[in-house]
């Protein structure tokens, strides 16, 4: 005999409440077996030949799906990163970027470039002198104390330059040895001052010396075209000197390049130096070699332009850098500013 025992209401709803529960759970297994599957749409067709790469177990991977579906990550931006590290080591301070040649400031007592008591003698445009000025250094003269624009420039040499000096140094030392680089530097000097003599012959006999010397064939074939622009000869490896600031030199060349009376400077170089910037020091150093010039009293003339002429040993044209009066006048200050640097430095040491 069989009982049927009629629910109440209580009891009905303790039956709804686990009927719930239950088709709650299947029904969140459904769709977690669809997403699978959607994931993976072809495992539904596993009999139509797919690869072994396409037949992969879902349920071997799905708390991989699940974690990886279910997380947000949220990226980080580069705004993120600076506010941590604006956090962790404070606000970024900016600098201002360097200047590559810094502006030096001009010395208290500004001297003067030109000598205003030196009378000016009238030359006639384009003639040579008969004897051009070659002023030579006396052993036994007061001038020997003074100290050379060369030294100057190369003991107030920026850090820069210096360390850009010492790593070719370094790297010549390397490739040629402690001797060879000795008698590299030996044979730029003897070869640079052949080049100085041919061009001299050439200025004092306006002719275009030829020469079967392979050392300075090339250099004096890269400067032919400047030397036909070139005249009127007044010094040729002349010494100059500065009394009241105390420095000297010794000047390659004065005359006149294209109608304009000029301090030349003859350099030679392996590397080719197009812009004015590539001449480093040479501004400088001919700026203070006319300076000179204009305060010594071996010389009747003032000199307000400057000429750097860079030869070339390949033969290929030479470049011409033209210093006009503005140009020079700039290069006096600065060197006056290095020579101001070279006496704090002297007597510091002294």
């Amino acid at each position: 005999m069989n009982y049927f025992i009629v629910p109440n209401a209580a009891m009905c709803k303790v039956l709804e409440n686990s009927f719930k529960q239950h088709w709650g759970a299947v029904r969140k297994e459904l769709v977690f077996q669809c997403h699978n599957l959607s994931t993976f749409p072809t495992l539904r067709c596993q009999g139509k030949g797919l690869s072994k790469y396409e037949q992969v177990d879902p349920k071997k991977y799905a708390s991989l799906v699940r974690s990886v579906v279910s997380t947000k990550v949220s990226p980080q931006t580069p705004e993120t990163l600076l506010g941590e590290d604006s956090l962790l080591y404070g606000p970024v301070r900016r600098s201002k970027p360097a200047n590559d040649e810094p502006e030096p400031e001009s010395p208290q007592n500004l001297a003067p470039f030109l000598n205003s008591e030196c009378q000016i003698a009238e030359h006639e445009p384009g003639s040579v002198l008969k004897l051009p000025l070659q002023i030579l250094s006396k052993r036994n003269c007061s001038k020997t104390n003074l100290s050379s624009v060369t030294r100057i420039l190369q003991l107030t040499m920026s850090l820069e330059q210096a360390f850009y000096l010492e790593r070719w140094k370094r790297r010549m030392i390397t490739e040629l040895g402690q001797d060879g680089f000795k008698e590299y530097t030996k044979n730029i000097l003897n070869r640079g001052k052949l080049f100085h003599t041919a061009l001299e012959e050439s200025l004092l006999s306006t002719k275009i010396p030829k020469t079967d010397d392979e050392e300075i064939a090339g250099y004096l074939h890269s400067v032919q075209d400047i030397l036909a622009d070139v005249k009127g000869t007044r010094a040729l490896e002349s010494v100059v000197s500065h009394l009241p600031l105390q420095y000297m030199g010794l000047v390659d060349c004065v005359a006149e390049y294209r109608g304009k009376l000029c301090v030349i400077d003859w350099k030679t170089s392996e590397k080719p130096k197009p812009y004015f910037r590539n001449t480093f020091d040479n501004p400088l150093q001919v700026a203070a070699y006319a300076g000179a010039l204009n305060h010594d009293d071996n010389y009747n003339f003032q000199v307000e332009r400057g000429l750097i002429v860079v030869a070339y040993k390949d033969g290929s044209p030479a470049h011409a850098h033209f210093m006009d009066r503005e140009l020079f006048l700039t290069c006096w200050k600065k060197w006056l500013f290095r020579l101001k640097k070279y006496k704090d430095k002297i007597g510091a040491s002294a």
